[in-house]
């Protein structure tokens, strides 16, 4: 009797365990991204992400973000802008939000070889949060391939590296499809996963919307 009552408590404490880790959750991101042509040369850029650590009862982070792109050519492209995170990093638990702002510095490369198309982006971003200000350095490179006329694969890597502490910071890893419904909208519904410096590993769905507007157009 002693024996299982030991067996049942191992056993309890286990379950308990994995029912507050969240790297065994896939976990949702709702996302939306908004391109709106100003000029030949500039678009104003607007993404706002609402990251679960499960499907959508307990959200881990709020992101927003804003800025202008300026078209350098039909290859490259820069970029400017400001983003706001708060961030719950307990899991299953009432906890603290953390609230951070950031700066983001863009370069862009963008062209295609065959029917691939190829982007490569560099970003700065200095996050500054209430008692501390960092620095880290982010290159993803992104691949898309279209399957039909409405609808293309994608795939990408992006590294982080910090500025101060250990180099490397995180490695995301994302594949999907996106689903043109018109000129204007597309849908994207894609598997985003997160490595951390440390072995922590996270799962994630990816669904989005894009917007995409061109206010350069005569009526």
């Amino acid at each position: 009797m002693r024996k299982l009552i030991i067996a049942c408590t191992i056993l309890l404490s286990i379950n308990s365990i994995a029912q507050t880790n969240p790297e065994n959750e896939l976990g949702l991101w709702y996302a939306y991204g908004g391109s709106h042509k100003l000029s030949d040369k500039v678009s104003l850029k607007t993404q706002a992400q609402f990251r679960f650590f499960d499907v959508a009862s307990d959200l881990q982070q709020l992101m927003l973000r804003a800025g202008a792109n300026y078209k350098i050519n039909k290859t490259f492209s820069a970029y400017l802008g400001y983003a706001f995170f708060s961030t719950d990093a307990t899991y299953d638990v009432d906890g603290g939000d953390v609230s951070e702002h950031r700066l983001v510095e863009d370069f862009n490369i963008n062209y295609k070889h065959s029917k691939f198309g190829i982007a490569h982006r560099f970003r700065f971003e200095q996050r500054f949060f209430s008692n501390d200000t960092r620095h880290w350095f982010r290159y993803q490179i992104g691949i898309n391939h279209p399957i039909t006329e409405k609808l293309s694969a994608y795939v990408y890597d992006e590294v982080f590296l910090n500025f101060k502490g250990d180099t490397y910071s995180q490695n995301w890893f994302g594949i999907g499809v996106k689903h043109k419904l018109s000129n204007t909208v597309k849908l994207q519904l894609g598997y985003h996963n997160i490595s951390l410096n440390g072995g922590s590993n996270f799962n994630r769905i990816l669904a989005g919307i894009s917007i995409s507007t061109d206010h350069t157009k005569k009526k």
